[in-house]
């Protein structure tokens, strides 16, 4: 996989991860019972996450390995707190609100796999 690609792939679906968390289950807080706070907490992360992605992918020419590293460290981080969130509200949380975190934290940490693994190959290459 082309290693410019991921910085493209990890900022859309950062962009989509705030839009979800921060405007559609906003709306649907009830339906998913996640708290309105901890929703736009968790929907501020993959914006930062998002404008970096972006830099990098215009802006990154060498060192790839090191900025993969940092995305993937940052979405591994966003799902430990998003697990944290979780059992922090578990009692408000209905099954659909599981399903949408767990769901989540599965594509984000197979994201932030392949950017590991594809860190660590450039790592071997030089």
């Amino acid at each position: 996989m082309n290693t410019r690609k991921l910085f493209l792939i990890d900022g859309i679906g950062a962009i989509l991860s705030a839009f979800l968390l921060g405007v559609v289950l906003v709306q649907l807080e009830s339906i998913f019972g996640i708290p309105r706070q901890a929703l736009f907490i968790l929907a501020a992360l993959p914006c930062i996450l998002a404008i970096y992605d972006f830099y990098c992918y215009l802006n990154v020419q060498e060192n790839f390995s090191f900025s993969l590293r940092v995305i993937a460290s940052i979405n591994l981080w966003y799902c430990c707190l998003s697990i944290g969130f979780a059992f922090y509200h578990y009692q408000k949380l209905t099954c659909l609100g599981w399903i949408y975190i767990v769901g989540e934290i599965i594509i984000v940490a197979a994201l932030a796999r392949l950017e590991l693994k594809t860190a660590n190959k450039l790592v071997a290459e030089k």
